[in-house]
């Protein structure tokens, strides 16, 4: 749980700072090419080939391809319709697509995992619920592509890992040479000459979002992801919306309704402790 929240606080600042300072001014393709290639270079130096045992590297690269390649591509182009706010907004549904995944895989339904999503969902919506017009749709397509993508990489690494007695750390850059495979595959066939980063600021932004943000970030979430259970890693998926608009307030001076924002987080919280409440009540039924 100690990583997952510790991200979630960093992460709060890596929206505003997308929607602030690069979408619509840096390619969005070598936005997220930067950032990939960044964060794998952050683990090259801890990368152990001959540790791992290849089919598990094929599941790992196509862990990261799915997880960050493919959902950056959504992610970062989602912004070039929508506001910081709006983004985080559509992003609620990402527990319930967790839970969906981690279903499909075990092909069973837990109840207990979509009560506490399901709660999570009603949080965030309560948070920043406005009534929306066609010209949003497309980005919301673009960010639910992006939610999807996220919460199969985050199951898909959860049950991989779990069980293995081999160093995280050491495994981990094959996740973003996957990863890389598909921004530099996007970025060649997509990518915009013409709009490459003009200032420090962009620049030192996306060296931060690189190396500390997905570097750090996705490193620390995964590995928090297979410390707790499908429930509570659903939940704390949308704990980022709250702390995300707080940020986006309080350092940016943008409205919001910060009865609903504590009334929705307040909700989301409820669903982070019934969960916890249920998973204690069921070890203490089967000591």
């Amino acid at each position: 749980m100690v990583y997952l929240v510790a991200v979630t606080l960093l992460w709060a600042f890596s929206f505003s700072l997308i929607g602030v300072y690069l979408a619509g001014q840096v390619d969005a393709w070598f936005s997220v090419l930067m950032r990939v290639l960044l964060a794998a270079l952050v683990f090259l130096p801890f990368l152990k080939p001959r540790l791992i045992p290849k089919p598990m590297v094929l599941k790992l690269m196509a862990i990261g391809a799915i997880q960050l390649g493919l959902m950056y591509g959504f992610y970062y182009h989602a912004f070039l319709y929508l506001t910081v706010p709006e983004v985080l907004l559509f992003t609620v549904m990402t527990p319930l697509y967790v839970t969906l995944v981690n279903d499909l895989l075990a092909r069973k339904v837990h109840k207990q995992f979509w009560g506490a999503a399901v709660l999570a969902v009603v949080g965030a919506v309560a948070i920043r619920y406005n009534q929306l017009d066609g010209t949003f749709w497309l980005g919301v397509l673009l960010v639910q592509a992006a939610n999807l993508c996220f919460a199969a990489g985050q199951v898909g690494y959860k049950r991989l890992m779990q069980g293995s007695s081999l160093p995280q750390q050491s495994v981990f850059g094959w996740f973003f040479i996957g990863a890389a495979i598909v921004a530099i595959s996007s970025y060649l066939a997509f990518g915009d000459l013409a709009k490459l980063p003009q200032t420090a600021t962009q620049w030192g932004i996306l060296i931060y979002l690189g190396s500390i943000a997905s570097g750090v970030g996705y490193f620390a979430w995964n590995k928090g992801a297979t410390q707790v259970d499908v429930g509570t890693l659903a939940v704390m998926n949308n704990l980022l919306i709250p702390a995300g608009i707080l940020v986006n307030v309080v350092i940016w001076n943008h409205d919001a309704d910060l009865l609903r924002l504590g009334a929705g987080g307040g909700i989301i919280l409820l669903a982070l402790w019934w969960n916890q409440r249920w998973q204690a009540k069921r070890a203490a039924l089967a000591g």
